[in-house]
């Protein structure tokens, strides 16, 4: 296929988490805005003056520093966002906004506040305490959450407009980046697509760390590219996989994927499109905010949450991916020393398997690829077998 006009801009965009579009936006004199976790609603980050940044430590190989702080057998994503920090990657932010989904992520973000790495005067963290279930009990209690630990220090030390007014066109905003992200997306369902696993991978990321007023022109210019782009007269891959699990911000972790054989289809995995895409509607009698934090709770699939229809919800949700997007099979990762994800990869691929009868590859992964030699031939065992059930006829 042709190549994108902006793939290459957006790769380089994703070379640093303080890039050229982020110096921008400060530049204007907006707040920089880090968070780490989809418990953070991403849109109340983009209120007037303020720029959401989800924080990623590219090209971070090591994280000797780090490790005085926190023990190596601790999640390495963690480690990564706390040696970056330390090694002043990320001072261009004035507040880091953290969620205590895990034991690892609560001590790396109790650090940027312990240790101070971010050198810039006006920074300061908070962390909000998420719910555990997804009923009405837990979506009260995430309201305040919410509003006691982002809104309230959004006005008092930012001096930021969290009115309802402010929050419904920041939604109007987050709305129209959601419809283009979705409908690039939406693409990959095609039998033969015109955009592989790896760039929409690129797209959803920049999507995520840049800010959103300067990135949106040059993603809808992108839809528009698509929308005539001619695909390989082939389809040049052997398999159809969805990509499910913990934290993947690394574009050439896909890659390696597909050049093992299997496009990727489906992103359900923190910091991929499902779930982060989904539009937010204000139903009547409700407020923004209320809007927002319904929205966030019904959508995030986390595997923190431990009641019943939550684990439900997560397994419907990857079986859909799988229907609508014509998989053949499931890619299930987790970050390596990942509590949550561990357990529920070793559930979810018992069901998959042996309930759903959907054909699923588990593996555990580092932050940095490193030495890719056992994930490829994991990947291309995998891609072989649903080769061969395809030509089984699907038994």
């Amino acid at each position: 296929m042709k190549d994108l006009k902006h793939l290459i801009y957006f790769e380089n965009l994703l070379q640093d988490a303080q890039n050229e579009l982020v110096d921008q936006a400060k530049a204007a004199g907006q707040y920089a805005l880090g968070y780490n976790c989809y418990y953070i609603p991403e849109v109340l980050l983009n209120l007037p003056g303020c720029f959401s940044s989800r924080l990623r430590a590219p090209r971070c190989t090591s994280t000797d520093i780090a490790g005085y702080y926190m023990t190596n057998r601790s999640c390495p994503y963690a480690r990564s966002i706390l040696e970056r920090a330390i090694e002043g990657g990320y001072n261009y932010l004035d507040a880091l906004f953290g969620a205590e989904s895990c034991a690892t992520m609560d001590r790396m973000e109790s650090h940027f506040f312990l240790i101070n790495p971010v050198k810039n005067d006006r920074f300061f963290v908070t962390q909000v305490d998420p719910p555990m279930k997804g009923d009405s009990i837990n979506l009260e209690y995430y309201k305040v959450q919410l509003r006691v630990k982002v809104l309230e220090p959004l006005k008092e030390r930012l001096g930021v407009d969290v009115s309802d007014e402010a929050i419904r066109t920041a939604v109007e905003k987050h709305n129209r980046l959601c419809r283009v992200i979705t409908e690039i997306g939406s693409l990959r369902k095609l039998p033969n697509p015109p955009i592989t696993g790896y760039e929409f991978h690129v797209i959803q990321l920049v999507s995520q760390v840049c800010p959103h007023d300067l990135i949106l022109p040059y993603l809808e210019e992108t839809l528009e590219e698509l929308k005539t782009r001619e695909p390989e007269e082939k389809f040049p891959f052997r398999a159809r996989v969805v990509l499910v699990g913990s934290e993947v911000d690394d574009p050439d972790f896909t890659k390696l994927i597909e050049t093992c054989g299997a496009m990727v289809v489906a992103d359900r995995y923190c910091f991929g499109s499902f779930p982060s895409r989904e539009q937010i509607e204000i139903q009547e009698g409700e407020t923004a905010f209320e809007a927002v934090c319904r929205t966030y709770l019904k959508w995030n699939q986390c595997a923190r949450f431990m009641d019943g229809g939550k684990i439900d919800q997560r397994h419907d949700e990857v079986e859909r991916l799988v229907k609508e997007f014509g998989a053949d099979g499931i890619i299930y990762e987790n970050m390596k020393f990942c509590e949550f994800w561990s357990y529920e990869k070793v559930l979810a691929s018992n069901i998959f398997i042996n309930e759903r009868h959907i054909p699923t590859c588990t593996i555990e992964k580092e932050y940095a690829l490193g030495a890719v030699g056992q994930l490829r031939t994991r990947f291309q065992a995998f891609i072989e077998s649903l080769e061969i059930k395809q030509i089984q006829g699907g038994k």
